[in-house]
């Protein structure tokens, strides 16, 4: 098997093993107690935190860690706006942030902005501008996208933040591999498992001078930012996890860019109808994400599950809700066949280029099973509009009747197709760019909505 999924968890770096074992004989007591073994447990536990604290940028006395990235985003924004409550509850988030981000901005604003990105992804510091309000408390940017590698402009969006006198959070789960984030941003989270830590440990930065107000009873470790015994071991193990990534990291991206940039090319050239997204050049080394027209993204992980490689995708018919990834709709780009390529340091080339001859007999087996249609149009009949009735149908469904029909309209004419799957509003539209033809648009139905499609040739 080929492990491509490095950006949900990657794999336990030989050096965090190491570090895991050696600190489960001497790190196991409270390292909160006077006596010799908890004397030695707080050693290991300072020494760790000054090891990250460096790789991050930051003093010691501002990092605490958490029992994941997760509880530290919602600890961090939770905090935040809490010690600001006097200027307000007004949340600047990102369309696409991280979801515990998004969760965390329902469950403690009172008003959430959410910034547009463009098709690759990325926000603007001029949106953020436009975005601040006297009642802005915190602002929230990720330092790249888990989903396609983008890499957002953090240091123009802080100089805006701190020119307004607003902190921002910045999520960098998926970067502190490669480095630490620039810019003068006032909080920051991560997550050992992404950067080959063990799962179990995230850390929460807090510039000092940050207003911040932990929530939640009060707890006498880290700070009273973060509750509950200190998994010592593992925390010994994320920092040398992350201080050995960071030693190889110069040499490890140049060779992992190579590796994406080398998919990206050779995809769209080896399987027809495909979308690369995400940014060609701001991106993180090891991601790489596409769309493919008139595939089952659950189908497809199947076949490349079977075929030796575990890769991820934010289609909707991967998901149990039927609802298309939110960073891929906040792009306008195409969700169906979504497939999220993410290499894991140590990755042979030989994998990469097995995956590529693996690829395209995989789609079209899906393409066959669904029925997609051929690449060239039918012969137009006299028919100036048709109607494609597609409810209950989910992606690519809709999206494979309207290709089959678009050659039965002369050009100029319409189909109209109504559909109640969430993700046909993403995919027709994405569909029509692919295949220059004109997205009238949307309208209301009784049952799901019409989206009306005219030929151009």
């Amino acid at each position: 098997m080929a492990y491509f999924d490095a950006a949900s968890a990657a794999p336990l770096h030989p050096v965090a093993r190491q570090a895991l074992l050696a600190s489960l004989d001497e790190g196991w007591a409270d390292p909160a107690r006077l006596y010799r073994e908890g004397r030695r447990a707080r050693l290991l536990l300072d020494a760790a935190r000054e090891a990250v604290a460096e790789a991050v940028g930051c003093r010691t006395d501002e990092l605490v860690f958490t029992s994941s990235g997760t509880s530290a985003v919602h600890a961090g924004i939770a905090g935040a706006l809490a010690g600001r409550r006097r200027v307000g509850r007004h949340l600047i988030v990102s369309a696409v942030e991280h979801s515990s981000v998004l969760h965390s901005a329902e469950a403690y604003a009172e008003e959430v902005t959410e910034v547009p990105v463009d098709r690759s992804g990325a926000a603007a510091a001029d949106s953020y501008a436009d975005a601040l309000r006297p009642d802005t408390a915190l602002a929230c940017l990720q330092s790249a996208n888990h989903e396609v590698g983008t890499v957002q402009p953090v240091e123009a969006v802080a100089d805006v933040c701190r020119g307004a006198g607003v902190p921002l959070l910045v999520d960098a789960a998926q970067s502190l591999a490669w480095g630490p984030v620039d810019g003068d941003w006032s909080l920051l989270t991560g997550s050992a498992h992404k950067w080959g830590g063990p799962a179990g440990v995230g850390l929460l930065v807090v510039r000092k001078g940050v207003r911040f107000a932990p929530q939640g009873p009060v707890d006498e470790r880290e700070s009273g930012r973060a509750t509950g015994f200190e998994n010592v071991p593992a925390i010994v193990a994320a920092a040398a996890g992350l201080r050995a990534v960071r030693a190889e990291a110069a040499a490890e991206a140049a060779r992992l860019r190579e590796l994406t940039d080398r998919i990206r090319t050779r995809v769209p050239a080896l399987v027809p109808d495909v979308e690369v997204v995400g940014d060609p050049v701001r991106r993180l080394p090891g991601i790489v994400t596409f769309s493919c027209l008139y595939v089952d993204g659950e189908s497809l992980l199947h076949e490349l599950d079977r075929a030796g490689f575990s890769v991820s995708s934010g289609s909707s018919c991967t998901s149990s809700t039927l609802v298309p990834s939110h960073v891929l709709r906040a792009m306008g780009v195409l969700s169906e066949g979504n497939v999220r390529v993410s290499l894991p340091p140590g990755i042979p080339a030989e994998d990469v280029d097995r995956f590529l001859t693996v690829l395209p007999p995989a789609v079209s087996a899906v393409r066959e099973k669904l029925g997609a249609p051929p690449e060239s149009l039918a012969t137009p009949a006299a028919t100036d509009t048709l109607t494609v009735d597609s409810l209950g149908r989910r992606c690519p469904i809709p999206v494979i009747e309207l290709a089959k029909v678009i050659g039965d309209v002369p050009v100029g004419g319409t189909v109209r197709v109504l559909a109640d799957d969430e993700a046909a509003r993403l995919d027709i539209p994405a569909w029509c760019e692919m295949r220059g033809q004109e997205y009238v648009g949307e309208e209301a139905a009784e049952r799901g909505a019409v989206y009306v499609v005219r030929r151009r040739s």
